[in-house]
């Protein structure tokens, strides 16, 4: 019997990893079965790929790689990792709680393409790759964290680059104009895919974690 699966989802800086720890305890306290994953598996040679992306290998913009193309490195990663590594819990009925998901290809990847109609043919041929070619189990709830930008990017101002933990900001992360797009995008896909949208900013203040951990 297939578990369940939480997707927490949000911009850089929006306090994903925190929210899924907290999150994580409490369902532990709750007595529920749960493992806690995160993506891309920077710990795992399935997000070499990713890494390179990431790191500027393959251009220093983000869109020096189309969003077909960059999506299928991320998609792999999760393919990779569910099939040696947590797709056994889940199909025993584990709880997985994800910090990110095939919801960060929807997000990122998608921003790239300014056409309304190529971006929907996009998200729905990405949909395909994932759930269906790449057989991935689709989430029974993704949670959006809502952080504009300008708060994400004061709040990631000092920590260190996830995919090689140096101090120079990844170019998705340096980069202010893509995400910009990337939340105007992820307030369209929110709102298509039916997620969950918690707000982290309330009357121009960052809420405390507390708060949002609450919703």
């Amino acid at each position: 019997m297939d578990g369940m699966l939480i997707v927490l989802e949000g911009l850089d800086g929006s306090g994903k990893a925190t929210q899924a720890e907290m999150l994580y305890k409490e369902l532990c306290h709750r007595g529920a079965s749960v493992r806690k994953v995160s993506f891309p598996d920077y710990e795992s040679t399935s997000s070499s790929l990713v890494k390179m992306y990431l790191n500027g290998e393959f251009g220093d913009k983000p869109s020096d790689v189309n969003a077909y193309a960059t999506s299928t490195f991320f998609a792999a990663d999760r393919f990779a990792t569910y099939k040696t590594d947590w797709g056994k819990d889940y199909e025993n009925g584990t709880l997985i709680l994800a910090d990110r998901y095939v919801s960060s290809n929807l997000i990122h990847q998608a921003s790239k393409i300014e056409n309304q109609e190529e971006k929907d043919k996009f998200l729905t041929w990405l949909d395909d790759l994932e759930y269906n070619v790449y057989g991935l189990p689709r989430p029974n709830v993704t949670i959006f964290l809502d952080m504009p930008p300008k708060y994400g990017i004061e709040l990631m101002k000092d920590r260190a680059n996830k995919s090689n933990g140096g101090d120079k900001k990844d170019i998705h992360e340096s980069d202010i104009s893509y995400l910009q797009k990337s939340y105007d995008n992820a307030v369209y896909v929110s709102k298509r895919f039916g997620w969950k949208h918690i707000s982290c900013v309330e009357n121009g203040k960052i809420r405390s974690v507390e708060d949002i951990n609450d919703d």
